[in-house]
């Protein structure tokens, strides 16, 4: 005789999980932000836009000057997440292959495998992507776009979630390729780590005085406080935040702004101005809105599109920044009320 499937809630059928509450799945987010915060110090503004783009189901360009801990940052992250993670370092020798995966001869089977490249991961770390050609920067574009890969005419699905977070060095320009416009419109949002206050190089010196060690954060005690299940949750609840008809034309204002601006040759795209409303509606959740308001727009302004932004030569040797232009927008467009 066969076992009978059990009916919902019979003694012996196990007991779904609850579903978590928008209140809870915040505070575990918080959670979140203070397990990072035991092993990567000052940099609370990057954990929250990380935060924000697994959220919005973006990704993100990391900008900073070596060792502001950018590495260590996602890697703390994925811990706090309990989500995998694997790491390339891009060299101007990595061909396409070594990031989707490639195919080889099982000569048992006498036929071709598919071998999976670490983009098959929850979070990948990609270590300065401006150090490798166009060619391989490029593979990643199916990756972040479809959240797939193809290879030998079969489609094979990338985990869920899936964030790519890309560093990149601004300051040394040798032996690198710029990412093309096209490449950098993918990232959800830029986050730029500068260098830390005095104060918060002292405490982060302190900690290396006491013991602490980057490469073992179990031993920092970065402890998983949320899994994928949960942020799954979060990232349905962010969806059905609001936006009124006055928020999105005042975020089409500050998209056309950008391509008005003497300064800027090349403004923000259509695909721009989504991504500003997918931040700002992550932003407001995360803050217990249930709905866009003009502020939140405005303060994703500046990571969101600060990358998708090029400016004209003359405006870069007479020193204009691209932050001060938005800046500069900001002020000039007029705030629905």
């Amino acid at each position: 005789m066969t076992d009978q499937p059990q009916p919902a809630g019979s003694p012996d059928s196990p007991d779904p999980a609850p579903t978590p509450t928008a209140d809870e799945l915040r505070q575990a987010l918080a959670r979140v932000r203070a397990e990072v915060g035991k092993a990567v110090v000052g940099q609370d503004g990057a954990v929250t836009g990380l935060i924000i783009a697994l959220l919005a189901r973006g990704h993100v360009l990391l900008e900073g000057v070596p060792g502001v801990a950018k590495t260590l940052l996602v890697r703390s992250l994925s811990q706090a997440l309990s989500l995998d993670t694997k790491r390339v370092q891009f060299t101007p020798d990595l061909m396409p292959g070594d990031v989707t995966g490639s195919l080889i001869y099982d000569a048992k089977a006498g036929e071709f495998s598919f071998r999976q490249g670490p983009v098959f991961t929850n979070i990948l770390l990609a270590d300065e992507i401006n150090r490798t050609p166009p060619k391989t920067q490029s593979a990643l574009l199916e990756a972040m776009e479809e959240r797939q890969v193809s290879a030998d005419g079969v489609t094979r699905k990338l985990p869920d979630p899936f964030l790519v977070a890309a560093t990149q060095n601004p300051i040394e320009y040798e032996g690198t390729y710029t990412l093309p416009e096209a490449q950098l419109d993918r990232f959800l949002v830029k986050l730029v780590l500068d260098l830390p206050e005095r104060e918060t190089e002292v405490a982060v010196l302190t900690r290396h005085a006491n013991g602490f060690n980057p490469r073992d954060l179990v031993a920092a005690g970065v402890t998983p406080v949320l899994d994928a299940r949960m942020l799954t949750f979060a990232q349905n609840a962010v969806t059905g935040v609001q936006a009124s008809p006055d928020v999105l034309a005042y975020i089409v204002d500050l998209a056309r702004a950008t391509r008005q601006s003497p300064s800027v040759k090349l403004g923000v795209s259509p695909r721009g101005s989504t991504a500003l409303l997918a931040a700002s509606k992550a932003w407001a959740w995360l803050n217990g809105y249930s709905g866009v308001t003009p502020d939140h727009v405005q303060a994703m302004v500046l990571p969101v599109l600060r990358h998708r932004i090029q400016l004209r030569p003359e405006a870069e040797l007479e020193g204009v920044s691209v932050d001060a232009i938005l800046r500069s927008i900001l002020t000039q467009v007029r705030v629905p009320i």
